[in-house]
Parts: C-alpha cells; sequence; structure tokens
C-alpha cells in the first residue's frame, strides 16, 4: 500500500481513525488522502486497496463526515480535509447527532413505559401475595424509585442517611423541592466525615426547614414516604466486597413499623450543638 507515511505510523493512524468512528475503508482512505493533493477516485481505490466497487461509497461517507472535498474538473477529484477542522467538527456532528437520539429514545421510553405498566398490571390479573414488597438489586433502578417516591410525598419524609450510597440526599434537589411544598423533612445522619462543600448544603437545608440530626450509627440505609411507603437498604454480610440490596414497600404497616425505627433513633440523636462532622448517604445504592 503507497501511503507515504512509515507503516507502524499508519496502522496506528489507522486504529485511532476507527476508534473515533470511521470504518476500516474510510480511514485507510484519508490516511492516503492525506499524503497528497488530489485524486481520482479509481487512483485512490488502488492506493488505499478498497474494492473498486465500494471506493464511491467510501468518499461520499468521507465527504459527509467533514473528511474529505470533492472538486469537479473534467472528472471529480478528492482531497482530504485539514486534521484539525476535520477531526473536532466530526465529533461535534456525531455529539449532537447522538444527543438527538438520546432525546428521541427518552420520549419513546416514556411512552413504552405508560403501554408496558399497563400491560404489566394486567398481566398480573390482580396482586399478588407479597405485591408490596420488591427486592431491587440495581443501583440506577433503586435510584429511580426513590426520586420518584421522593417526587410523589405529600406530607412527610423520613431517611437514614450513610454511606455508601447512590444518590446523596443533601445533594437531591428533590428534598428542597418537597420542603417547598410544605412536606415535613427529616434526615438522620450517621457520624463520620464531612467536608465544607456538604458542610454548605446542610446550613442551606436547615434554613430551607429541613430537620437534620445525626446518631453514632445507624442500622440500615432507610426513607419511609408518608408512613406508608418507601424503601429500606441492608448491606450483605457474606460476600467480601460490600453490597446492598434495597427492598422497596407499599404497606401501611411495614410503613408505620419503619417509622416507628426512625423515631426510636431520632429521639436517641446526638445534641444538636454537636459537630456536624457527618459522612451521609441516601438509602438508595
Amino acid at each position: 500500500m503507497t501511503t507515504d507515511q512509515p507503516e507502524t505510523d499508519f496502522q496506528r493512524f489507522w486504529r485511532r481513525l476507527r476508534q473515533l468512528g470511521l470504518n476500516a475503508y474510510e480511514a485507510r482512505s484519508y490516511l492516503v488522502l492525506i499524503g497528497h493533493q488530489r485524486f481520482k477516485a479509481l487512483e485512490l481505490a488502488a492506493r488505499a486497496h478498497v474494492p473498486r466497487q465500494k471506493i464511491y461509497e467510501v468518499l461520499d461517507s468521507l465527504v459527509e463526515k467533514g473528511f474529505a472535498q470533492v472538486v469537479q474538473e473534467k472528472t471529480k477529484l478528492f482531497f482530504a480535509v485539514e486534521p484539525s477542522l476535520a477531526v473536532p467538527s466530526y465529533l461535534l456532528r456525531r455529539s449532537q447527532a447522538l444527543q438527538r437520539e438520546l432525546t428521541e429514545q427518552g420520549r419513546m421510553a416514556d411512552s413504552l413505559v405508560t403501554d408496558l405498566g399497563a400491560a404489566y398490571s394486567e398481566g398480573k390479573g390482580g396482586r399478588g401475595t407479597l405485591d408490596y414488597l420488591r427486592i431491587v438489586g440495581d443501583t440506577e433502578q433503586t435510584a429511580v424509585q426513590y426520586r420518584r417516591m421522593l417526587s410523589d410525598v405529600r406530607n412527610e419524609y423520613l431517611e437514614f442517611s450513610r454511606p455508601p450510597y447512590a444518590v446523596d440526599p443533601l445533594d437531591e434537589k428533590l428534598v428542597k423541592q418537597a420542603r417547598m411544598r410544605g412536606v415535613t423533612c427529616r434526615l438522620l445522619i450517621e457520624s463520620g466525615t464531612l467536608d465544607q462543600p456538604h458542610r454548605q448544603r446542610l446550613e442551606e437545608y436547615a434554613a430551607a426547614g429541613v430537620e437534620l440530626g445525626q446518631a453514632e450509627s445507624l442500622p440500615m440505609k432507610l426513607a419511609v414516604f408518608d408512613g406508608e411507603r418507601g424503601m429500606l437498604a441492608l448491606l450483605d454480610p457474606v460476600i467480601t466486597k460490600p453490597t446492598w440490596t434495597a427492598v422497596v414497600f407499599e404497606h401501611a404497616g411495614m410503613g408505620e413499623a419503619m417509622k416507628g425505627l426512625f423515631e426510636n433513633y431520632w429521639r436517641r440523636r446526638l445534641p444538636e450543638k454537636a459537630d456536624l462532622a457527618v459522612s451521609h448517604t441516601s438509602v438508595e445504592s
């Protein structure tokens, strides 16, 4: 292959172009174009080892992606766009296309959740004996469930906050929004180390009317919403690497029991003047 570049450099550049998103033929063709002023399509096919029947498709794609330009003389001539222009503009267009795709997928997902939710309820044919308890092992799914409950809470939100966490309640805007709706919010935080940014958030929460307390230790991660639904997370005591499994509940009796547990620890919280050197977390990890 005539590339006018050392073979090791050519292969290295070829692999990096592939990582950016060009296919094998496109990457080879662009590297050959870089070393020459202009090429006819079939001349480039021979030099870049691209099948003749594929070369026009490859060049059209390079032009579309911004790596090549074409001028019309007696025949079409192709030349490379300067890499400092081609690569950044290609990545920008690709990022914009991915963002549009994600936005469209988000709209489709909302519709799909609604449709599949109806089918799921119908397929169950009524509630089972343990439908009010669900075990969730995936961190992201737990976080989604947590935020959904926090968005829907009407009267009271209680939480045991301890590490590790997936959603930090002191970073969660939904807590402040709930307080602005008139929801009573109380967070009991396990003592530990609190950095300055989190100290500032504690002050902001207190100013917003969120009640904060700290305890020397907490038995689990727990969030209770309106005294009737919520989630708790327990540390797996068997495996070497600590992991948490969440149990989501929608049961008035369970909610009452978990609220009682919270109230018990809240009564035994550390004095308010104690140093707020605490490490905090949300139940969903």
